[in-house]
């Protein structure tokens, strides 16, 4: 079947390989079908915890497949603050050497764009004797921190923050903290993950009770790492103090980032790409599911473990989908990809209704709004709520608009797949952006025939 392919076999993974160009403004218009085999960027949420648990590790840890966007290179740059020796052995391969007693910084430490980074680093440090204060980019300086701090307080963090709860922030902790039996309000993982690693400090046993699942991911690489952790339908523990030990992470395709090839195709007639090494773990495929009951031709294939993580290849073609209501319990498992399946619903049948994403409010972007505004501009008919929104679907949308992506890599990329199903050229204000998570985006894009361009 692959021979069928004459397209060569791209991968997504590494900027530093292939430096990302100054630009801003990107265009993206309708063509021939999208062909071939590409491989997306290794995953960010265990690219983050892959360099975090191995800079307080005891050993060395090894990385392959390490995602070389600009969110993990800002999470390399805080963990050096802290004295970790972080180091780039060859193309997505790292080796971090840990330092079980991390200093204190003399300066704040800046996590850029990545609220994964500065939540997950913020609960890890404070396992141990630390002070440090935290800041990031316009973004990141913009997004609510209490949901992090105020458990950390509880555990005996002393921690200051803007009168609103925002960055910059700083933390102290003494390294002896107090276990916490919390009752999350939100399925988070980012919020589970900082009281978890948080709690390795901690004489007793930590708790994390959720509403529904979140990511598992810090579960999964704690083990890895030789900590032990208890599961327990929607909680989740562990038992301090506990060290964590060097391991070796294999980093898997990630699912977030192949979604937007993978809508490309559906929504380009006569597209059939194969999309490998994605990561196939149930709390992150909820994009999957959703598009295969809007009738999307979707085969998974040569399925396999790779560190740690059932991975498979997926074939899609071009399909004829219809809107569905998405489960509002299903939001955790694909709380990123809500733009790009507003793209996908564009170019449906019917109405897409989405509910229970009130989450998206608080991304790098009002994620709502500026989906909605991305579609509006384009000639889509969408109604905004409060905590989600519905879709009118058309096959070919009316395109020409131009979208002020707001700092988000993921509107900007929705807005340039959603160029390649519209009447006229879609562009945007910003592509610089989409290094954030996808470095060779416009090279996987192109390679596989998309009329696509950043200037």
């Amino acid at each position: 079947m692959r021979r069928s392919f004459s397209t060569p076999q791209v991968d997504g993974n590494f900027a530093m390989s292939t430096p990302a160009p100054a630009f801003h403004r990107a265009i993206a218009r309708s063509g021939r079908a999208l062909t071939g085999i590409v491989r997306t960027p290794g995953d960010k949420s265990i690219s983050h915890r892959s360099i975090i648990f191995g800079a307080l590790a005891e050993g060395v840890t090894t990385i392959s497949g390490l995602l070389e966007g600009a969110d993990i290179m800002s999470t390399i740059g805080a963990m050096r603050a802290f004295d970790a020796r972080v180091e780039r052995r060859d193309v997505g391969v790292w080796e971090v050497t840990g330092t079980p007693t991390p200093v204190s910084p003399g300066v704040p430490v800046d996590c850029g764009n990545s609220g994964t980074g500065v939540r997950l680093v913020m609960g890890a440090v404070s396992a141990y004797p630390v002070t440090a204060t935290f800041t990031g980019d316009a973004s990141l300086t913009s997004r609510p921190m209490r949901r992090i701090l105020d458990p950390l307080r509880r555990m005996g963090v002393t921690a200051t923050s803007t009168a609103d709860g925002r960055l910059p922030a700083t933390i102290t902790s003494n390294g002896r903290l107090s276990p916490l039996d919390y009752h999350s309000p939100r399925a988070s993982a980012q919020v589970k993950s900082a009281i978890l690693l948080a709690g390795l400090g901690a004489t007793g046993t930590t708790t994390v009770h959720e509403p529904e699942r979140s990511r598992d991911h810090t579960e999964n690489m704690l083990r890895a790492f030789g900590i032990s952790i208890k599961v327990d339908g929607l909680s989740v523990s562990v038992t301090g103090p506990a060290k964590l030990r060097a391991a070796h992470v294999h980093v898997p395709g990630d699912p977030s980032s192949a979604a937007f090839p993978m809508v490309a195709a559906l929504i380009t007639p006569g597209s059939d790409v194969i999309i490998e090494n994605i990561m196939m773990n149930p709390t992150r495929t909820g994009l999957f599911e959703t598009l295969t009951e809007m009738g999307a031709e979707l085969r998974k294939f040569n399925f396999r473990i790779s560190g740690g993580e059932t991975v498979a290849d997926i074939r899609v073609r071009h399909s004829e989908l219809r809107g569905v209501t998405v489960p509002p319990e299903r939001a955790p498992s694909m709380i990123d990809e809500y733009p790009v399946l507003a793209v996908a619903s564009a170019c449906a049948k019917g109405e897409t209704v989405m509910n229970g994403i009130h989450e998206l409010r608080v991304k790098e972007s009002d994620r709502i709004a500026a989906t909605a505004s991305l579609l509006r501009c384009n000639g889509v008919e969408v109604r905004e709520r409060d905590d989600g929104m519905t879709i009118t679907g058309m096959k070919t949308v009316p395109g020409g608009g131009h979208v002020v992506i707001r700092h988000d890599h993921r509107i900007a990329m929705s807005a340039l797949v959603l160029g390649l199903n519209a009447r006229a050229t879609v562009s945007i204000d910003d592509a610089s952006m989409i290094a954030t998570s996808f470095p060779n985006f416009f090279r996987v894009m192109q390679a596989l025939g998309a009329d696509m361009a950043a200037s």
